[in-house]
């Protein structure tokens, strides 16, 4: 196999990539979003975990109250950005379905110091956004009203409750777990997919467009071709996983090791492109090889992230700096387990390559 032969192939499909308007199109929309990467978080960090919402202020909410205690009225009515209005309930849910309130609370005319529970009624509007938001407002003025009726009734305990100590997380709050633990693993290897499935459409187009003849009847041989290819997908993982990671870094959130992620995402994109080319060659249809390659990578997953230093676990611990030494040896295991692959590929490729087209 001559490299000159197989950078000329990759040379020839990067240049094919960069004509191909969609595929470019759509780094550049990646790129695009990243720039804007704050407005991202937010909107995902929600998605993540709704009580994120709860330090956002700015915006003042109507809530229909209904009911004669007025505790409750006044934890919603003291917050700034609720503001509780007295009314009955036929009219405040009228007002609901208007979109003149946010949400209503119905609450019976029980006394906080009777026996039996107070049951409160809270009538919000399906499938909305802004219901979303107020929810997690309202839970915590709940959370309120609820820690005021267990003062007011702890006379009745006959037994001390165990009080238990959980440390302080010293005001942090999800959003960063949010980046560390799922945004920036899922920004790395989704280059290292759309590469996977790259190569699948490299392979199986000169199949369909029955240009493999002309090709191999010049000097490159049927496993420069091949590889020729793979290395062109391959060269644009690191490209799109590194923006990520600078365009993060230019938002303020600071990813440690980003040469070393890099790394890790390259030797398992390899993997992951090597797979699909081995899909690509046994079919040579880009339908049926696409479907067997997607449930081929779901199964992967599934069985990778039962490993206790799995990708997805490993690039955290890089991205937050409390790893070590240790990636190093599972990177040997996974470029060992790439070369095996690689070795494997081309001993497939040889094979078909004598088989009649």
């Amino acid at each position: 196999m001559k490299s000159n032969n197989v950078l000329i192939v990759t040379k020839k499909e990067l240049f094919g990539i960069y004509a191909e308007k969609t595929i470019v199109f759509a780094i550049l929309l990646q790129l695009f979003i990243a720039l804007f990467s704050s407005f991202l978080m937010v909107g995902l960090t929600t998605m993540y975990d709704p009580n994120a919402l709860s330090g956002y202020q700015g915006v003042e909410y109507g809530i229909g109250y209904v009911g004669s205690d007025g505790d409750l009225y006044s934890i919603i009515d003291g917050r700034r950005d609720l503001r509780a209005y007295g009314m009955d309930l036929n009219t405040a849910i009228a007002s609901l379905k208007e979109r003149q309130l946010s949400a209503v609370v119905f609450v019976p005319d029980t006394p906080p110091d009777a026996e039996g529970p107070i049951l409160v009624t809270l009538y919000m509007l399906q499938n909305d956004i802004q219901s979303a938001i107020v929810e997690v407002k309202m839970k915590e003025a709940f959370l309120a009203y609820e820690e005021e009726l267990r003062t007011l009734r702890s006379d009745r305990l006959t037994l001390n409750p165990i009080r238990l100590n959980f440390p302080d997380s010293g005001g942090r709050s999800n959003y960063f777990e949010f980046v560390f633990a799922l945004l920036i693993p899922l920004l790395v290897f989704m280059p290292a997919i759309i590469s996977a499935a790259l190569i699948i459409d490299l392979i199986t187009e000169e199949y369909q467009s029955e240009t493999l003849e002309t090709l191999l009847s010049t000097t490159v041989t049927y496993g420069e071709m091949l590889w020729g290819k793979i290395l062109a997908c391959i060269a644009i993982v690191p490209i799109q996983s590194g923006a990520w990671l600078a365009l993060l870094a230019a938002n303020g959130i600071v990813v440690q090791h980003p040469l070393e992620i890099l790394l890790h995402v390259i030797c398992g994109s390899l993997i992951l492109i090597i797979i699909g080319a081995f899909c690509a060659l046994h079919y040579r249809e880009r339908t049926s090889a696409q479907f067997i390659f997607s449930t081929a990578v779901v199964v992967m997953i599934i069985i990778a992230m039962s490993v206790p230093y799995n990708p997805l676990n490993l690039i955290v611990r890089l991205a937050v700096g409390t790893i070590g030494s240790l990636h190093w040896i599972v990177l040997s295991g996974v470029l060992a387990l790439a070369l095996f692959l690689s070795i494997l590929l081309t001993r497939y490729a040889g094979r078909i390559s004598r088989l009649p087209r």
